[in-house]
Order: structure tokens, then C-alpha cells, then sequence
């Protein structure tokens, strides 16, 4: 009962909209044959094609097409026997061009939007799966984090030698894996990090920063990673010799990490010998810091596109990490009201910039939080 019910109320529509285009039909064809033939009435056919093709399928648009047109060149015999004349019979010629012209252009203007909507269908099927694939990076990237704290907890628990005596070699082997176990917990909070600032935005901790300081600790930090690949880091002023203090407002944990990605990027992609350098700079509105390295460059497609998330290049610069990094650099720093760039430098290598507003030396030490959009 239910099932009969749902086919008459899906038929109800499209018999009503039969009734209504019949019922025009004959209104039309009333004045026509109540009225002389030089009289043209042919034009109001347009309501009723224009209402078929909204309301019925492509079939029955050339039906009602081709109906108002046969009815509207009968006009010049019916009813009774009448003669044409050249005028006339020109008229209704012109009025069947324009009602065949109508169908045809209702029914492509039908099928663009048909397409549309079924673009717009695809991309909005696209975008729930985009966010679910989200959701599920970020919920997985989040419940990693435990195994990883507690491998490398355990795996220090051995070098302390809480599990029995362990010799030099297993204690360089024990390094190398705590090592590999931190960079993959590196890389994924920075892909956390990377969701949580897209979805929810960045959350800035402001107040006067030192962007010297914040140079020196990041090499401090580095130098193992560095002496492992055997580069040589180094730090300078530009033009000057003499130690600089580059104050701006920015948030201190998101700008060494800044730092830290640009020289772990720089680092893993100089060859063995290589400089990896940051270079301070003050201008007059801004503080620009340069990080350069004595790798193989950019190349001309990687360029645009070097900042872009998950974008790993086709060149050896790319070749490792998870292309995020630099992505997540380009937030903080855009969060800071900065400008980030990257260029080759002459006769090889890269240079890896970032410039932010200058503030003045600060007066007190209580921090702001703002909360920025990415």
C-alpha cells in the first residue's frame, strides 16, 4: 500500500505540470483559431515549451516543440478555406524559427545546469571526503604520539641500563633509534599542528622576542644533527661583526620552530662539508633573517610551489620528510603578519627567507594572546 502510495504522489507532479502545459496549449490554440490567420498568435507557444523543458524530460520538450509549430502553420488552412498570402505565410514561418530556436536553446541551457549540479554534487562529495580524510590524519597522528613517548622512554630505559649492562656499540645503536623515533614524533606533531592551525586556527602567545636569541638557540640545538651530516653552522649579521638584538612580537615557541625547520631543512639538503648560515639583517620597518645552504637549488616548478602543503618536488630538495615542514613555516609566519620567500643563490645553493615587523625593545614581559587566522 505504502509502495503504490510513493508512485502516485511521484507521478502527481508530472501529470499536473501534462494538465498545465495542455491546458496553455489550448488557450494559445483557441485564440489562434478563433482570430484571422494574419493574426499571430504563435509566440505565446514559448510558456509552454519553456515549462516542459523545466518540468519534463528532453523528450517531451521536442514534443511540445514540435506540436506548437505544426499547430501554428495549420492556423494558415484551419479552420475553413482560406487564402495565404505571402506575408502571412512569412509571419508564422518566422514565429516556427523562433519557437525551434527556443527548444534548442531551453534544452542546452537544461543540460548546462544539469552538468553544474552535478559538478557541484561531485565537488561537495569531494570536499566530505576531503574532511574525513582529515579528521581520520588528525585522530591518527594524535593516538601515535603515546607509542612513540613510551618506545622512546623504554629505549632510554635500556641506555641507562635499567635492563641489564649495555656496551658502547649497543649504546650507539641505542642513540640511532631514539634519534629516528624523535624525528618521527616530530613529524607527527608537525602534521597535527599543520590540521589543528588549518581548522582551528593559530593561537599566538605575543610579546617581545629576540630573533638573535632565538638563532643561536636553534644552532645550539642543531649542531648534533649538523655534525652527523658533517655540516658546519654558523651565524652572522650581514654587513656588521658585532652581535645584534632584532626585537619583534611574535610568539617564541612557534618562531623556533620556524628556525628549526628552515636549518633541518638546510641542513638535509647540503652535502657533506657543506655551510649551512643564518644571516640577521635589521631594515627599517623590518627584521629579515636568511638562512643559506650549499645544496643543489631550487628548480624553476619546485619554486611556486615550495611552501604548498604536503608538496614534495621532484628534485633532491624534496627528497625527504613529509612536506609539511615548510608548509607549517608559511603559517606561523603569515600568522605573524610575515613575509616568507625562498631563492637559489649564485653559483649554487638556496636561501630560505622570512621578514617580520620590526618592535621596539620591549618594557615589560607580560605576553598577549591573539588568535590568528591562517
Amino acid at each position: 500500500m505504502k509502495s503504490l502510495q510513493t508512485t502516485l504522489l511521484g507521478q502527481e507532479p508530472s501529470a499536473r505540470i501534462r494538465w498545465l502545459i495542455a491546458g496553455s496549449v489550448t488557450i494559445v490554440l483557441l485564440l489562434e483559431y478563433t482570430t484571422p490567420p494574419d493574426y499571430v498568435f504563435g509566440y505565446l507557444y514559448i510558456g509552454p515549451i519553456l515549462l516542459a523543458n523545466a518540468r519534463l524530460k528532453r523528450s517531451g520538450t521536442v514534443q511540445v516543440t514540435l506540436l506548437a509549430a505544426l499547430l501554428t502553420l495549420s492556423n494558415l488552412w484551419l479552420p475553413g478555406d482560406k487564402g495565404v498570402d505571402a506575408s502571412t505565410l512569412a509571419n508564422r514561418l518566422i514565429v516556427v524559427m523562433a519557437l525551434v530556436v527556443t527548444g534548442i536553446l531551453s534544452d542546452r541551457i537544461r543540460r548546462s545546469e544539469d552538468a553544474i549540479a552535478r559538478q557541484k554534487a561531485q565537488l561537495e562529495s569531494q570536499e566530505q571526503l576531503a574532511g574525513m580524510r582529515e579528521d581520520f590524519v588528525s585522530t591518527l597522528t594524535h593516538d601515535l604520539k603515546t607509542p612513540l613517548l613510551g618506545a622512546i622512554e623504554t629505549i632510554k630505559a635500556f641506555q641507562r641500563g635499567e635492563f641489564g649492562t649495555v656496551e658502547t656499540a649497543q649504546s650507539a645503536v641505542l642513540a640511532a633509534m631514539i634519534r629516528s623515533h624523535q624525528t618521527t614524533l616530530q613529524m607527527v606533531e608537525t602534521m597535527l599542528d599543520v590540521y589543528r592551525n588549518d581548522s582551528e586556527g593559530l593561537t599566538l602567545h605575543l610579546q617581545p622576542i629576540d630573533l638573535a636569541s632565538l638563532a643561536e638557540d636553534a644552532l645550539t640545538h642543531l649542531r648534533e644533527l649538523a655534525s652527523t651530516r658533517r655540516v658546519h653552522l654558523s651565524l652572522s649579521y650581514g654587513a656588521s661583526d658585532f652581535r645584534r638584538t632584532l626585537w619583534v612580537e611574535g610568539d617564541a615557541l612557534q618562531l623556533q620552530r620556524v628556525f628549526a625547520n628552515l636549518l633541518t631543512n638546510g641542513i638535509n639538503h647540503s652535502p657533506r662539508g657543506g655551510k649551512v648560515e643564518i644571516v640577521l639583517e635589521s631594515q627599517s620597518s623590518y627584521q629579515v633573517v636568511k638562512v643559506l645552504d650549499e645544496g643543489q637549488g631550487i628548480t624553476a616548478d619546485e619554486l611556486p610551489r615550495l611552501f604548498e602543503r604536503f608538496y614534495q618536488g621532484h628534485g633532491d630538495r624534496q627528497a625527504k620528510g613529509s612536506g609539511l615542514g615548510l608548509y607549517l613555516t608559511r603559517q606561523i609566519i603569515e600568522a605573524h603578519h610575515g613575509t616568507l620567500w625562498a631563492a637559489n643563490r649564485s653559483p649554487q645553493g638556496a636561501l630560505f627567507g622570512f621578514r617580520l615587523p620590526i618592535a621596539a625593545m620591549p618594557n615589560t614581559s607580560h605576553p598577549s594572546v591573539k588568535s590568528a587566522e591562517i
